[in-house]
């Protein structure tokens, strides 16, 4: 599907604000309520929108640790494979194959750092995980 400019600018105020009135948004592009309705559920019909989410401060879940942990998998496993296997653990917020030695790399999010242990022996235990290497996120610079 081709995505103009104005979907660009609908889908722009969506990232910034998911929860804005169709009405806010058209004030925004330049465009009706009902035009940007229309717009916005062919976007979501073509896929170019795939869903909408809210964003949740972790310190609010409690998961106030961070560690970054590659994974080292035997033979030829798939990212299919690796990112199913990430997606079991709810405090995995992002994972993504990588160049180098690791084959992947995660991102979790924790209570403390045993919890963080508690995560990393569970990845470990996966069938196709040969190895881990972790870093614990001391602060953060840019966000």
């Amino acid at each position: 599907m081709k995505v103009d400019e104005l979907d660009r600018a609908i889908i722009r105020a969506l990232v910034e604000d998911a929860r804005a009135t169709y009405a806010e948004i058209g004030n925004q592009v330049g465009l009706s309520a009902p035009a940007v309705k229309r717009r916005v559920d062919r976007l979501v019909a073509t896929g170019a929108i795939t869903g909408f989410s809210a964003r949740v401060e972790p310190s609010a879940l409690g998961w106030t640790t961070e560690a970054y942990v590659e994974l080292y998998c035997r033979g030829k496993t798939s990212p299919a494979e690796i990112g199913a296997a990430a997606a079991r653990h709810p405090e995995v917020v992002s994972a993504c194959t990588v160049t180098g030695e690791a084959d992947a790399l995660l991102h979790i999010r924790a209570t403390d750092v045993r919890h963080v242990e508690r995560v990393i022996e569970r990845i470990a235990a996966e069938p196709f995980v040969v190895r881990t290497k972790s870093s614990i996120v001391l602060s953060r610079l840019i966000s």
